[in-house]
């Protein structure tokens, strides 16, 4: 028999932050985590340089059934808390891009942080530990958790095992199992900041493009974004739908603008007016990767002259490319997802301190909530500061 005050399962970026905080505070602190490493994500994220928050974190950044749950933790623990973790265990990095803060060397910096501000408090971390039951004694007002290293008891319970994001490094729905169990609802999961994949006319079309890359805005559901888009073997990835993927379901159509911020009518116009020669590949090709821009005119006869084009054709051609509609036959999936999207519905959950409205002890963190950051970095921060915040009361 093992008895703590805190108990939390899942050694990932939320679990860990919150054991620190409760360590802290004088409890008694100990960390389940399945793997048998910690911070199996921080470890593969950025490339292997983690990018472990971003300057620019604002609750506009997240998407959740309740947009204000969020921002009482964020509020609370911003990027520049974290920072201050990071440069006083003498962490060197930088901004690459939009706030986005990576590790100049390795993201194991960031892990050996956290465990070593883990260890400075007491917080015990036990790896290999798989969960086999949980369970809560009203009586003595405490949860006992089966384990294969035994059984603990705890005053405070706080699952931090993350979404069903990455199954390869442990990902599996132990959270939502714990949360309907104690009668909590789950906002339907699904894959999020994940590439999407063609049709079947639309991967016969643009199949050979693998590797090509464009600025684009693509949209769904109210939301843009203008970033790079890539095309691959199967459909599309790149930071423009990975992000819009997040706002997409299944059947929709995403609206691309293969030309943000080109007057392509006005291009077209004042070559015609020059009695331009060129096809339109060639001009399209002044704006587009040059096998994009073939691929998108490939038609069977002959191709016309910019000086030969119609103001009909003019707004056909400048509609499709500003307005390239897809539907998507579905995303990668959860091994290419890099988050997942809904979890514990926020309604269940207080936003000051995290704990289950039903249930006194019991806390949720992290991607197992039903709050979902963009790319770059807001995923993290968001598990720093919902871990964060939970660790004042645990």
């Amino acid at each position: 028999m093992k008895n703590v005050d805190v108990l939390v399962i899942g050694g990932g970026a939320a679990g860990l932050m919150c054991a620190i905080e409760a360590a802290r505070r004088g409890r008694s602190v100990t960390v389940i985590e399945h793997n048998a490493q910690v911070g199996r994500k921080i470890l593969i994220s950025g490339g292997g340089r983690c990018n472990f928050t971003n300057l620019d974190t604002r609750p506009e950044s997240f998407l959740s059934r309740n947009p204000h749950f969020a921002k009482s933790a964020l509020a609370r623990y911003g990027p520049r808390d974290f920072v201050r973790m990071v440069e006083r265990h003498g962490i060197r990095y930088h901004e690459k891009k939009l706030g986005q803060l990576f590790c100049d060397r390795s993201a194991e910096e960031i892990v050996g942080m956290l465990e070593r501000e883990c260890a400075a408090g007491g917080a015990r971390v036990v790896t290999s530990c798989a969960v086999r039951a949980v369970s809560r004694d009203a009586a003595r007002n405490e949860f006992d958790v089966e384990t294969s290293w035994g059984t603990y008891h705890a005053s405070s319970l706080v699952i931090a095992t993350g979404g069903l994001s990455i199954p390869k490094i442990g990902a599996a729905s132990f959270g939502y199992a714990v949360a309907r169990q104690f009668g909590l609802e789950i906002a339907e999961p699904r894959p999020a900041l994940v590439p999407l994949l063609f049709g079947a006319a639309d991967l016969k079309k643009f199949a050979g493009l693998s590797g090509v890359s464009t600025e684009v805005c693509a949209t769904a559901a109210g939301q843009g974004f203008r970033e790079k888009m890539l095309f691959t073997h199967q459909g599309l990835s790149g930071p423009a739908i990975l992000q819009v993927s997040s706002y997409w379901t299944p059947g929709a159509s995403l609206e691309i603008d293969l030309l943000p911020g080109v007057d392509l009518v006005s291009a077209l116009h004042s070559g015609r007016a020059e009695g331009e020669r060129a096809e339109l590949r060639t001009v399209l090709a002044r704006y587009l990767p040059k096998r994009l821009a073939d691929r998108w005119c490939e038609t069977p006869g002959p191709l016309k002259t910019v000086a030969t084009l119609s103001d009909r054709e003019i707004e056909a051609a400048a509609e499709a490319l500003h307005a390239w509609r897809v539907v998507p036959a579905g995303s990668a999936g959860y091994d290419k997802a890099e988050v997942t999207a809904g979890g514990v519905d926020t309604a269940e959950l207080s936003s000051k301190t995290f704990e289950a409205r039903k249930t006194a002890g019991l806390y949720f963190i992290g991607e197992v909530v039903d709050v979902t950051g963009h790319l770059g970095g807001f995923n993290f921060q968001w598990a720093w500061a919902s871990g964060y915040s939970a660790g004042q009361y645990v």
